[in-house]
């Protein structure tokens, strides 16, 4: 195992990145604050790349473990480790940090250092959630993430950027309220200790853990985002610009998901048993009804938004199984959804550069002027539908057949979906790409450039490489899955 404390470089070099980049200026100096977020954006990827190749896979503690005194009157320490459930969010939250970056590189053209200092200082952050060892620390940097996302939609946004910055803002801080209480709560009852991997061994009877347990829901369903607290969400994505999606889509969604699995399931495992039917019940809503709110849209990003909310519910009901084929199955689906639908953004952001339109009736026929586009666009909308030897289905697959197991009727609602995600997926692709050339906007348009070509072009690897031989990626999370589902017995025994 490495000596080296690769992940706080993981958090701290793309935040002194972004300070780099914001201190180039004003737009005169717009190229130099490009290349400098690019090399700061490939240097932090580089340095997650060991945290893989060194990982112990028959270990399911946390490894790469950095601890230091942060503030001792309080018993505050800067705590950092992964395990085989955080680790694959460091590396692919800093993969979808090089895109963001690219994606944005010819689109956005006042405020460029802003911008991409925003995306790589809220990168640091997010790596600092899925690390952190310490509650408090782990709260600040939950918190923390949500300014340069605030920002980015607020400041680069649509016509309505700051109503759907604003309700993103209040619907997160209200979930994060809770969560504050709780940890305190928790700090009490282990003594005065902040140490996450210490409230996973508390003894709390079971009428606490429900209201813990309801105080993470709440602070954790909005960030998934769960019915109902989803509605923020689509208005986010719509006003957000395309790297914004991106990163919401592919990082953000999946901080609420990790939380269940760092809190809600080892500190109130009785509860989560207790609980488990409130939470299959939202999930499989989130699956069904907003697939088929997803079938009625007319705007693309609001289309694979609600698609998002959908592919969210495998996991959540993956997670209340407790099972480790649909705990892992969701932990997949997590990884697949950040390429998937990093892929589906970046795809409608290359037609609304061009056509300033997001709306499916403004297309038609796109075939005909981009063919190149028109292919890798068909690959990650049979993504999202879940095709076989696509990332999409792997995960999907993992928890209905988990599901199997648990209950028939669940696993018949789950599967059902997917057919109902093929649906919405393909019918706005049809609708989009084929056919006759509908208009002359459509006519005008240029295929994708090179820069274009390469950011797809990786995502299609990564969608395909999952999809074929998902087992490097099952392999590093399976002992800490057993790990945390032997702990959850345990105490459901006790």
């Amino acid at each position: 195992m490495s000596t080296y404390p690769l992940l706080s470089l993981a958090i701290w070099i793309p935040i002194l990145a972004g300070a780099f980049v914001l201190a180039t200026g004003n737009d005169r100096n717009a190229p130099l604050a490009r290349m400098l977020a690019l090399i700061g954006a490939v240097v932090a990827f580089l340095v997650t790349i060991p945290l893989w190749t060194n990982f112990d896979i028959a270990n399911g503690g946390m490894q790469f473990v950095e601890l230091k005194t942060w503030i001792p009157r309080f018993n505050i320490n800067y705590h950092l480790g992964v395990d085989g459930i955080s680790m694959l969010f460091v590396i692919l939250n800093a993969f979808i940090t090089i895109v963001v970056v690219a994606a944005g590189w010819e689109v956005i053209e006042q405020k460029v250092a802003q911008y991409n200092a925003a995306f790589l200082i809220m990168s640091g952050l997010m790596n600092g959630i899925f690390t952190s060892l310490d509650g408090v620390l782990f709260y600040v940097f939950f918190e923390a993430s949500l300014i340069p996302l605030y920002l980015i939609i607020g400041v680069w946004g649509g016509p309505n950027r700051v109503y759907a910055a604003f309700k993103f803002f209040l619907y997160t801080l209200f979930g994060s309220l809770l969560f504050l209480l709780a940890l305190m709560y928790l700090f009490i009852q282990s003594g005065g200790s902040f140490s996450i991997l210490e409230w996973h061994k508390l003894p709390i009877g079971l009428g606490p853990q429900i209201w813990l347990f309801l105080a993470f829901l709440i602070a954790f369903a909005v960030k998934v985002p769960m019915w109902p607290v989803h509605t923020w969400l689509p208005d986010a994505h719509v006003e957000a610009p395309t790297g914004g999606s991106i990163v919401l889509a592919a990082i953000a969604l999946k901080l609420g998901a990790y939380g269940f699995l760092r809190f809600s399931l080892p500190i109130a495992p009785d509860a989560s048993h207790e609980l488990s039917s409130l939470v299959v019940a939202l999930s499989l809503i989130a699956v069904v009804y907003i697939g088929f709110v997803a079938l009625v849209q007319a705007d693309m990003k609001k289309l694979v938004a609600y698609s998002s909310i959908a592919h969210m519910g495998f996991v959540t009901l993956g997670f209340f199984m407790f099972s480790a084929m649909g705990i892992e199955g969701a932990l997949v689906q997590m990884v697949s959804h950040g390429f998937v639908s990093g892929a589906m953004f970046f795809c409608i952001g290359v037609m609304y550069d061009r056509v300033h339109s997001r709306q499916i009736a403004d297309y038609g026929g796109v075939v005909n002027t981009m063919p190149k586009f028109a292919a890798l666009f068909m690959l990650f909308t049979m993504a999202n539908s879940g095709l076989p030897a696509t990332s999409g289905f792997v995960g999907e697959f993992m928890v209905i057949l988990g599901a199997v197991k648990l209950n028939f009727w669940v696993a018949f609602a789950a599967a059902s979906s997917m057919v109902v995600g093929a649906a919405y997926s393909l019918w706005m692709y049809k609708r989009v790409i084929f056919g006759d050339v509908a208009n002359h906007h459509v006519a005008e348009l240029t295929d994708i450039n090179k820069r274009e070509f390469a950011i797809l072009g990786m995502l299609a690897i990564a969608t395909l490489w999952m999809g074929v031989y998902p087992q490097p990626f099952t392999e590093v999370m399976h002992a800490s899955v057993n790990d945390l589902l032997h702990h959850v017995a345990i105490s459901k025994i006790q």
